[in-house]
């Protein structure tokens, strides 16, 4: 099967014709009646704007997936540009500042960034520099979720690696979670109580905690039910409620800067956290609203191939 909708960054006559069914404008914010979660379409660079979706609360957790700079699946569009590293570095300071007014005192922060090798693997070293210069955020961890499918050729290493930085404001609580990976390795050998244990007659679960590199979550695909067409390189809604569930309590707020598939909403809705998320485009704004009414009118948690705006569909039909 091929998805029903192609990349919406690469099709500029496509979004003009998927502009009509988008509920809000820029500027515009939309609040979720049964949860309270709020979508907007705002800039992350403008502090009044985030301070608008805001309405005054803080965030206890932070998860950005921002543009990489970098030309994504080797096209380079207004929407997914690359710019001079200067112009990005500027760009990710702005947000970052604008976060950082509204996070609260105690708070994880996630960034999820790439890194381009035919460009001395920037925008990530020069992002880290940046967030040294930020004394309030102390790093934490640097995670690499191991994609299941990659890309290379064969005079290099397969590339399968996503990045995610982790921050933390403060002393924010953490609790610990686990893979569905059963333990089945001995040894880690202590004597406790006068008998000589090993390392699974000790542990708390049967099955392996997370480490900084994860191997247990597949990249999303148009054959898995997640899949939202359209958006390109979406975040697996199980690495996201991981964040979200080890970093936040029940009733926190979350906040996500660059909304595109809806992954954070989603995720947030399925764990009991309230969502505040937006993105500058109207038609990743629409397609996050209407993942999360889908969600509760079906159960689904993504369209697979078919396309989130059927009314286009129907009309070509």
């Amino acid at each position: 099967m091929k998805e029903q909708l192609p990349r919406l960054d690469t099709d500029a006559a496509l979004r003009q014709q998927l502009r009509p069914y988008c509920r809000l404008q820029p500027g515009d914010i939309w609040e979720d009646p049964v949860r309270g979660h709020r979508v907007g379409v705002l800039d992350a660079t403008n502090a009044d704007d985030v301070r608008r979706i805001m309405d005054g609360q803080k965030a206890a957790l932070l998860i950005n997936d921002p543009p990489y700079n970098f030309a994504v699946g080797q096209a380079s569009t207004p929407h997914l540009p690359k710019t001079a590293l200067d112009s990005y570095l500027h760009f990710s300071r702005q947000w970052l500042q604008n976060c950082l007014d509204v996070l609260a005192a105690d708070a994880h922060v996630y960034v999820w960034l790439g890194a381009d090798v035919r460009d001395n693997f920037q925008p990530l070293p020069d992002f880290i520099i940046l967030m040294r210069q930020l004394p309030q955020l102390q790093p934490r961890n640097w995670i690499t979720l191991r994609n299941q499918r990659g890309y290379g050729t064969q005079r290099n290493w397969m590339w399968v690696r996503q990045e995610l930085l982790h921050y933390v404001q403060g002393k924010p609580p953490f609790q610990v979670v686990y893979t569905d990976i059963p333990k089945i390795l001995r040894g880690y050998y202590k004597t406790v109580n006068g008998r000589r244990t090993e390392t699974n007659e000790r542990s708390k679960a049967p099955t392996l905690r997370p480490g900084n590199v994860w191997v247990d979550i597949q990249q999303v695909f148009y054959r898995m039910e997640e899949n939202v067409p359209g958006c390109y390189a979406q975040k697996p809604l199980k690495a996201i409620e991981r964040l979200i569930q080890s970093s936040s309590q029940s009733g926190d707020t979350v906040l996500d800067c660059f909304a595109h598939s809806g992954t954070t909403l989603l995720a947030g809705e399925r764990l009991g956290r309230r969502v505040v998320t937006f993105d500058n485009d109207p038609l990743f704004a629409e397609i996050t609203i209407r993942r999360l009414q889908r969600y509760r009118a079906t159960g689904k948690t993504g369209w697979q191939w078919h396309s989130p705006f059927p009314e286009l569909t129907h009309e070509a039909g």
